[in-house]
């Protein structure tokens, strides 16, 4: 199971989020989209803030910073936490052991690309192709009973059927 995630992950996708991140907060890093420097560019959580921070100000207010584990993954989860704020599904977002311990940078990129997503609904810098807009319709019943006078294309063409 483990291999089958880790062998989903995009390098192309990741340079696109990294690269992304580095436009948006102003922070100039290595965007190579490698694992190893995924991982290393993220692993603390602080640039993850920085671009909550930077789609919806003061959205995390302080941001942990040193060498201590439990503070960086506190950043990690205030990200998380963040960014369904902003309007992510639980589905969108990642575990924070997922980057922590590089158990899935697949879902971390790609919760990455889904608030790109949705960053360009807002009308900011995004990633990716843009969301799909919800197009409701409705129809008066007059036009739900018309459709049902429609015989199928299928409905009475038996020619070719073998008779038993």
């Amino acid at each position: 199971m483990y291999f089958q995630v880790q062998a989903k992950y995009d390098v192309e996708q990741a340079q696109e989020a990294l690269q992304w991140i580095s436009d948006l907060t102003g922070e100039q890093f290595d965007t190579n989209g490698q694992k190893d420097n995924f991982y290393q560019q993220l692993r603390d959580g602080r640039k993850l803030c920085q671009l909550m921070n930077a789609l919806n100000p003061n959205s995390i207010p302080k941001i942990n910073s040193g060498e201590n584990s439990f503070k960086l993954m506190e950043n990690i989860s205030k990200f998380a936490a963040a960014a369904k704020s902003y309007g992510l599904s639980d589905a969108e977002t990642f575990q924070t052991v997922d980057l922590f311990e590089q158990m899935n940078l697949h879902q971390v990129c790609l919760c990455l690309h889904a608030l790109g997503r949705k960053a360009q609904k807002k009308g900011l810098s995004g990633l990716g192709p843009k969301e799909a807009e919800k197009n409701e319709r409705n129809f008066s019943a007059e036009t739900l009973n018309q459709g049902n006078s429609i015989i199928g294309g299928q409905l009475g063409f038996n020619k070719g059927i073998a008779k038993s």
